[in-house]
């Protein structure tokens, strides 16, 4: 049986990333948007989840970016 090769071309664990991605955008991002949001007129639930999906999407991009320039970093 031949052996199993393994490719890492940049070295940066992607599944990782993405998982640092979730979790943290959840525990941080969560309490940013709702910080964010006590200024903010936001009269019905769609004018919420826009405003939660706008800042939310600005939230992951930044934490992403972090997260695989951390990853990128340690390796």
């Amino acid at each position: 049986m031949p052996a199993v090769e393994k490719t890492n071309p940049d070295g940066v664990d992607f599944g990782w990333v993405m998982q640092v991605t979730f979790v943290t955008t959840i525990l941080v991002g969560s309490p940013i948007v709702v910080f964010a949001s006590i200024g903010t007129a936001l009269p019905t639930w769609t004018s919420r989840a826009i405003f939660a999906v706008r800042v939310g999407a600005v939230i992951w991009f930044l934490t992403a970016v972090a997260a695989y320039l951390y990853a990128r970093y340690r390796r």
